[in-house]
């Protein structure tokens, strides 16, 4: 990401806070968050895909070599199933769609789905481009790959259907990395910032930020990479954050920001 993006992104945060009367009018709501509670994460994952699944969290992690599809215990954050992706493919992002999941591979335009229980590979698809994050709406795929545009695919087909551009306040918003589906909106990591971006379906039309800069504590982000993981528990309210990399995963609420 440019300094040009980074700033245009703080600039949008700023503008949500204490910001001019005329920044006010034009800004976009942002969240801070509160802690609820912290987990145990493994500290050598290098997130890229994170999920909520019938009492666990499912995570793909990337990395060449590296990069696995596994079931994760919440509470001390043990890896109870795992399976590699090809050694010669770097992971991306990943979720569940029926009894399969599905991933991405970041530049190999390859894909694969698992069988969800026992986290054997089935079958494989293409895509043209990168993959970076993936998540679904109930009814098809949404894919991001590092530009300013959101895939939709036919599970059944992998064939896309539409795509809508991102923009926040007119200008497009790129780098949209790890996804989840919240309550009829598209969540997105932008990638190498401490913010999500709530993004609506339709329009591709940014409707608001969570802020979640220093979330991390200070000696533990000196040894972590960027936040990367959002898996969101819909039947109790509960929303979760992680990052590559990093030794704590957190249940999170959405407050005010002051």
């Amino acid at each position: 990401m440019t300094l040009r993006k980074r700033d245009f992104l703080l600039s949008l945060l700023a503008a949500g806070g204490l910001g001019t009367a005329r920044a006010q009018r034009i800004a976009l709501p942002v969240s801070g968050v509160a802690v609820v509670k912290a987990y145990p994460h493994d500290p050598g994952a290098f997130t890229q895909g994170l999920e909520w699944h019938e009492g666990h969290l499912y995570e793909s992690t990337g990395l060449e070599g590296q990069s696995t599809i596994r079931r994760v215990n919440l509470a001390d954050g043990r890896v109870l199933q795992k399976a590699d992706v090809p050694a010669e493919h770097f992971g991306e992002g990943m979720t569940l769609f029926g009894d399969e999941i599905f991933s991405l591979t970041w530049k190999s335009q390859l894909g694969f789905v698992w069988d969800r229980k026992t986290l054997k590979k089935k079958r494989e698809f293409r895509y043209g481009g990168e993959g970076w994050g993936l998540t679904h709406n109930g009814e098809q795929l949404i894919m991001s790959d590092g530009t300013a545009q959101l895939r939709f695919l036919d599970p059944a087909t992998m064939k896309e259907v539409r795509r809508v551009s991102v923009s926040a306040l007119g200008r497009p918003l790129d780098q949209l990395n790890e996804l989840e589906w919240v309550d009829g909106q598209v969540w997105a990591n932008v990638w190498q910032q401490d913010v999500i971006a709530r993004i609506d379906p339709a329009t591709g039309q940014v409707r608001g930020w969570i802020d979640l800069r220093g979330l991390l504590p200070p000696a533990q982000a000196r040894q972590a990479d960027v936040l990367n993981g959002i898996a969101y528990d819909a039947a109790a309210k509960r929303l979760f954050v992680t990052g590559k990399l990093w030794p704590q995963l957190f249940e999170i609420r959405l407050v005010p920001r002051a």
